[in-house]
């Protein structure tokens, strides 16, 4: 007499266990695939709010040779001290932050001002019209071309946040 052995048969699911195992499932996609998926920021609640918006600026220039995070932190220090320098109180506040000091906030200091995206875009077509001013920008014959996004990707910042220090934060990856 042979003996066959019955092959083992799929383990199945109760129907309510399947629907906890969906859930779960559809809560990991959920996670890894919105925005909510992205890294933690923790600088949102301490520094601004939740950006209202998140772009992508792919910059035109390079990132320097020895752009390092002791010269990022050099640059905002530059920042803060020339707006330190001026008879009245800074309008901004510049910080870099990240472990490797890889990110800008610019937070302002009055209320009524970064409270909208055009105000933002306005603050960096300033930024970039000083930035066209800098001896690299003109030893490179860059300054018509190049932005203040482009100076950041260049001293290796890869994002730039900028907030009215209450309701709205607009925020920028710079690849």
């Amino acid at each position: 007499m042979h003996n066959f052995a019955i092959p083992p048969q799929p383990a199945t699911l109760s129907p309510v266990r399947r629907i906890w195992v969906l859930m779960a499932l559809s809560a990991l996609i959920l996670a890894l695939s919105g925005p909510a998926g992205r890294a933690e920021d923790k600088h949102v609640g301490y520094y601004y709010p939740t950006p209202a918006r998140i772009e992508t600026y792919t910059a035109r220039a390079p990132t320097m040779e020895g752009a390092d995070r002791r010269r990022r932190v050099g640059f905002v220090v530059a920042v803060v001290n020339q707006m330190l320098d001026r008879p009245y109180a800074p309008g901004l506040s510049f910080f870099a932050k990240g472990d490797e000091a890889e990110k800008l906030i610019i937070v302002s200091n009055r209320a009524g001002q970064l409270d909208t995206i055009y105000r933002v875009r306005a603050l960096l077509a300033t930024l970039t019209s000083t930035a066209r001013l800098t001896p690299i920008f003109k030893e490179l014959k860059v300054d018509h071309l190049f932005t203040f996004l482009d100076l950041l990707k260049m001293l290796g910042f890869t994002q730039i946040t900028v907030s009215d220090g209450d309701h709205f934060a607009h925020q920028i990856l710079i690849r």
